[in-house]
C-alpha cells in the first residue's frame, strides 16, 4: 500500500552511527578505569538507550554511581563528537527527498539522547522530516509505542496510513506495540538471520529495496 508517513529509527536504519558511539563509549570507559570494547560488541550493545548500551558495556559489579559518572561522560563526549564518523547510508537522502516529492511525510523515532537525533537530523537531512524525536525525560523509551503516537498524534496520521522503519528486534517490538506494520532493513546494525529470528517479516537489504516498498 501507499503510506502516508513513514517512520524511521536512527542508528542502524537511515544513519551509520557505529564508529561514533563505540568512540564516545571507549572515552567514557577509559576515563572511568574500565575496559574499552570493540565495535563488534558496541554493535550487540545499541538499541535500547544509552543507559542501557553502558550498563551492557562496563564489568560485572559496576555500581549506579559509577555507571553515572560513565553516562555524564558519554554525554560530555558525544554532544561534541556525534558526527566525527557519522555519514548516512547510501541512497538514503535521496530515498527520503523521493518520499517528500511523492506527498508522503517522514519522521524519526529514535531511542537516541534527543539532543543527538536533532543534531544529526539538522546536519545530514536539513528539511526532510516533519517530526524528530529522541529519548526525552519522561516519555517512555522503545519499544514502549509513547514517541511514536505523539508523532502521529502531530502530525494528525492514522496509525493505519503508517509504517514503522527499524533495523532491530526493539523496532519490531515498537512496531507491533504501535499498531502498525514494519519494515525491516538487514544493512545496519543486526543481521537478515536476527531480524527473521525477532519476527521481521519484511525486510528490505538496500535503500533501493526500501524505496520499493514505500514507493510502489
Amino acid at each position: 500500500m501507499r503510506y502516508s508517513l513513514a517512520i524511521f529509527d536512527l542508528d542502524g536504519t537511515i544513519l551509520d552511527t557505529l564508529a561514533d558511539l563505540a568512540a564516545a563509549g571507549n572515552y567514557a570507559l577509559a576515563s572511568c578505569g574500565m575496559p574499552e570494547r570493540t565495535v563488534d560488541e558496541v554493535r550487540q550493545f545499541v538499541g535500547n538507550g544509552i543507559r542501557k548500551y553502558l550498563e551492557r558495556a562496563v564489568p560485572a559489579g559496576t555500581t549506579e554511581e559509577e555507571l553515572t559518572r560513565l553516562h555524564d561522560a558519554f554525554t560530555a563526549y558525544y554532544t561534541e563528537h556525534c558526527a566525527d564518523q557519522t555519514a548516512p547510508y547510501p541512497g538514503i537522502p535521496e530515498l527520503l527527498r523521493h518520499l517528500k516529492a511523492a506527498g508522503i511525510r517522514t519522521a524519526v523515532v529514535s531511542n537516541k539522547p534527543d539532543y543527538g537525533v536533532q543534531a544529526l537530523c539538522a546536519q545530514y537531512f536539513p528539511g526532510l522530516f516533519d517530526a524528530a524525536a529522541g529519548e526525552k525525560e519522561g516519555v517512555r523509551r522503545k519499544p514502549a509505542p509513547d514517541a511514536v503516537e505523539a508523532v502521529l498524534t502531530a502530525l494528525h496520521i492514522p496509525r493505519e496510513e503508517a509504517v514503522y522503519i527499524g533495523d532491530s528486534d526493539v523496532d519490531i517490538e515498537t512496531a507491533r506495540n504501535a499498531g502498525m506494520p514494519c519494515i525491516s532493513v538487514s544493512y545496519g546494525f543486526r543481521s537478515e538471520a536476527f531480524l527473521r529470528e525477532h519476527g521481521a517479516s519484511v525486510i528490505a537489504e538496500d535503500a533501493a529495496q526500501l524505496a520499493a516498498l514505500l514507493l510502489d
